[in-house]
């Protein structure tokens, strides 16, 4: 089974993610043995932050790692644990609140953006999609 890095290496909509962990020098810990929840921001959620944003973090790579570290969760967590949990602890150490489901289609929320997709299975873990891209605080 593919690790969470290759997975967003091998499909589209995720080159931005794979540039920002890659400058962010975060690849070999997302290939490592984890388990990791990961709340993985498509490149249309990139795309929504202001003009040179992504550019600004990739030259700074500790603010972007910090970022990043945000995206993630140690542990494999479902879409029904993590609804269920109502908050989890990101490895950048702040917590991430988590909302739904929601009637009519059942998804839900990972802080300011809607799942997309969810539950993809990874060697090393599970990643959910988001259409906007998290942030602290």
């Amino acid at each position: 089974m593919p690790t969470i890095v290759d997975i967003a290496v091998n499909n589209e909509g995720f080159s931005t993610l794979v540039a920002a962990v890659q400058a962010a020098g975060l690849v070999e810990a997302l290939q490592s043995p984890g388990p990791f929840t990961v709340f993985a921001p498509n490149d249309a959620a990139f795309a929504k932050l202001p003009p040179g944003t992504v550019q600004t973090l990739v030259q700074n790579p500790p603010q972007l790692g910090r970022i990043l570290k945000f995206h993630v969760v140690a542990g494999k967590y479902t879409k029904d644990e993590l609804i269920k949990l109502g908050t989890v602890e990101s490895l950048e150490g702040a917590p991430i609140p988590i909302a739904g489901p929601f009637e009519g289609d059942g998804g839900f929320e990972v802080k300011n953006a809607t799942v997309l997709a969810a539950n993809i299975e990874a060697d090393n873990g599970i990643i959910h999609v988001l259409d906007n891209v998290i942030l602290m605080g």
